[in-house]
């Protein structure tokens, strides 16, 4: 008889036990504001709107090249900037093939770490603006890359970086707010 309730107590035991089941990590939920963009003209012989998110843009002559420019559009409620670079072209189908090489090589220096390279093609007729967007997927340093030109006197390159080490599920909320912001640009690139 003790034997069967020793039998009896175990079962009973063992069917009252529950299943573990681990909880889901909780994910943080980023909401940023909706885009505004306005008009910014500064002493380049381009113009574009911005996002009024950005409290700065700064601009630098690139050194040994007083016509090129370093031009950061700074994000610091993201944690990010936008760095461009400007460079003009001087009739000569050579340098802007160089620099075309150069930006196509900087983007692909990345299939290192990134797990995708998307490609997407922009062509305006109308304001003669033509060139390339690269989303970046994966752990690389940069999210989303570009280039723009008139393919006769401005060539425009800029990357995005985050002042964090990069972990693509955790700024992606915010690559992917950003880079709306550089197709904006793109768009709205206006040569002077």
């Amino acid at each position: 008889m003790k034997k069967l309730l020793f039998i009896i107590v175990i079962f009973l035991l063992k069917s009252c036990h529950d299943d573990v089941v681990p909880k889901p990590k909780a994910q943080l939920r980023l909401t940023y504001p909706e885009a505004q963009y306005k008009n910014k003209t500064l002493p380049l012989p381009f113009s574009f709107k911005i996002n009024t998110l950005s409290d700065s843009v700064i601009v630098k002559p690139i050194r040994n090249d007083k016509d090129s420019k370093a031009i950061n559009i700074v994000y610091p409620k993201l944690k990010g900037t936008i760095y461009l670079t400007y460079k003009p072209i001087n009739k000569d189908t050579t340098q802007l093939k160089q620099y075309l090489i150069d930006a196509q090589n900087f983007t692909h220096e990345h299939t290192k770490i990134a797990d995708e390279i998307i490609e997407q093609p922009f062509e305006n007729d109308k304001t003669s603006v033509y060139g390339m967007f690269y989303e970046v997927g994966g752990n690389a340093a940069s999210q989303s890359q570009f280039y723009v030109t008139d393919s006769v006197n401005h060539f425009l390159s800029g990357s995005l970086y985050f002042y964090a080490k990069p972990n693509y599920d955790s700024i992606l909320p915010a690559a992917d707010y950003l880079k709306n912001d550089i197709k904006k640009l793109m768009e709205t690139i206006t040569w002077q």
